[in-house]
């Protein structure tokens, strides 16, 4: 496919590439096709480790660095410690990039290399700070510029026979946390039970809100009734977790639904 194509282009004018590697479709394909196409002595993937990472995430890193012969390696980002972060207003992402960038920049300085993000064109037409973050500590979006959207990163994935194809969506667990509540280790913690227990139940396409003692709980609609089925373990696996009252949001998933008290 022509998109394909592209993005080996794309790299190739990079030469050395540091990939910022969460696990997700859209940095796995940049970190698999980068390798391809640079050779893994010239596309590192680092994972970046947070309490905003689902311990889940950081083994399929592992895993997949593991299958596909990735130079693959973990550092820590301290964004908890930035008190603007942990306040958790519209500008949340752009301390978590910030923190990453300075996490994988030296790794970059190392290797005489450029940040690349699998940053695609959907995202650009969100509330995404956290790309205005990167962007200006010198980071690049070659699927961007290779013209890939969401559609064609899944379609390229599956052309190149990686598992990640259909992978749903995972944003960081920071990101279930309503602009407002500050986050906190308690917080991220019962939200990555909860939905850890709700996936090990047989709905992968999950999301946790996290509003105090209540969680509502967010999967596609047709995963709707299901879930009322199910409802008494539902309801007992998720108040393990530390929620007193377990909601079903009847508008089904909506990825960055938080947005949307941004526009108010």
């Amino acid at each position: 496919m022509q998109e394909l194509a592209s993005l080996r282009e794309e790299l190739q004018k990079l030469e050395r590439v540091v990939v910022a590697f969460s696990g997700g479709v859209d940095s796995a394909l940049l970190a698999f096709v980068a390798a391809d196409t640079l050779g893994a002595e010239n596309a590192v993937a680092v994972t970046a480790v947070s309490p905003s990472l689902a311990g889940a995430e950081r083994h399929e890193c592992e895993a997949l660095a593991e299958d596909w012969g990735l130079d693959w390696r973990e550092v820590t980002t301290h964004e908890m410690e930035n008190a603007a972060y942990r306040l958790n207003d519209g500008n949340r992402c752009f301390h978590c990039k910030d923190a990453l960038m300075d996490a994988v920049q030296p790794i970059a300085d190392e290797l005489d290399a450029t940040v690349v993000l699998g940053v695609n064109l959907d995202d650009l037409g969100d509330h995404r700070p956290g790309q205005h973050a990167a962007a200006q500590r010198g980071a690049a979006f070659p699927m961007v510029s290779a013209g890939l959207d969401k559609g064609a990163v899944r379609e390229a994935s599956r052309t190149l026979g990686l598992r990640t194809a259909d992978k749903p969506a995972a944003a960081c667990l920071s990101s279930r946390i309503p602009y407002g509540t500050p986050v906190s280790i308690q917080r991220l913690t019962s939200i990555e039970g909860a939905e850890l227990a709700l996936k090990q139940m047989g709905f992968p396409e999950i999301r946790v809100r996290h509003y105090e003692e209540i969680a509502r709980i967010e999967v596609p609609v047709e995963s709707l009734a299901r879930v009322i089925e199910s409802r008494q373990a539902v309801i007992a696996a998720v108040q393990q977790s530390g929620y007193r009252y377990v909601t079903l949001d009847l508008e089904g998933l909506r990825s960055g639904n938080l947005n949307l008290s941004l526009e108010n």
